[in-house]
């Protein structure tokens, strides 16, 4: 029990992130390329600040880290540029299908034991998952959609790595810091048009500090515990829970097809556990 409220809290955090970004970007309060540089660099604040007061020292850098945070920063960078164009329920829909794909494929590669049941779910639920952005992939930008693919491939990638990772705290604060020193250069190539504001400000240091920073540590807390293919089909209920978020915080609207997706993803995910029963 103690194990599915925190993945629940954890799939709230990630579909929040996709409401805090949309709503910086989409209110010119703030760019892409800060975003991520606030984002980052207030994750790995607090972070570091978590480390020293808990574990009584700094976090530890390796090969891995590094690794880890290349593909943090594929996804902080892609997952910016991308909420330019696309709407909340798109973006999470686009970053975890297609993350759940990679770390899918991961599973399979890693010969984890996968049952049929499990297979048939995820068909399911990529269903849900057509049904809901098929009407509505023509009205967002294919430039953008692109860039989200890039962060999804980051992010499965990313949570792949995180599968054996053994001190979830340290090893998140290292690959934020590794991440902001990647970053800051890459904000002076591609600036911001637009000037930051303390609204988006605020909003990008909650998104780093509360809903990445905490949240991708209780995310590397899980990951071990559970299997890939059943952390990648987790990760399908953020999309709904994102588009909810966007209806009520962004006024975007909610369709029949939302709700159909929903009882279809839903139900995949749902699908090996009743099947137990």
């Amino acid at each position: 029990m103690r194990l599915f409220f925190i993945i629940t809290l954890v799939m709230t955090a990630f579909a929040a992130n996709s409401v805090l970004t949309r709503l910086a970007l989409t209110s010119n309060s703030i760019g892409p390329s800060n975003f991520s540089l606030i984002r980052a660099g207030s994750a790995a604040l607090i972070l570091i600040i978590l480390v020293i007061f808990i574990k009584k020292k700094i976090p530890r850098f390796s090969f891995k880290s590094f690794v880890s945070s290349l593909a943090l920063v594929g996804y902080l960078l892609g997952f910016s540029f991308a909420y330019l164009t696309i709407n909340t329920g798109i973006g999470a829909l686009i970053l975890f299908g297609g993350s759940m794909l990679v770390m899918f494929t991961g599973a399979l590669l890693l010969k984890e034991n996968i049952p049929i049941i499990r297979f048939i779910g995820v068909f399911i639920s990529l269903i849900g998952l057509y049904i809901l952005v098929d009407p509505r992939i023509s009205s967002n930008s294919l430039f953008g959609i692109i860039l989200m693919f890039l962060a999804a491939f980051s992010w499965g990638f990313y949570s792949i790595l995180g599968h054996s990772q053994k001190n979830p705290l340290s090893n998140t604060a290292a690959n934020f810091v590794l991440a902001l020193i990647i970053i800051i250069p890459i904000t002076f190539f591609i600036p911001d048009k637009v000037n930051t504001n303390l609204y988006g400000f605020i909003l990008a240091i909650i998104s780093g500090s509360i809903t990445s920073g905490i949240g991708y540590t209780l995310w590397y807390w899980v990951l071990p515990k559970i299997n890939i293919a059943t952390a990648s089909i987790a990760q399908l209920t953020v999309p709904l829970i994102a588009a909810l978020g966007g209806y009520f915080f962004m006024t975007e609207t909610l369709s029949w097809q939302f709700y159909i997706s929903s009882i279809l993803i839903l139900g995949g995910i749902g699908l090996p556990y009743f099947y137990k029963r």
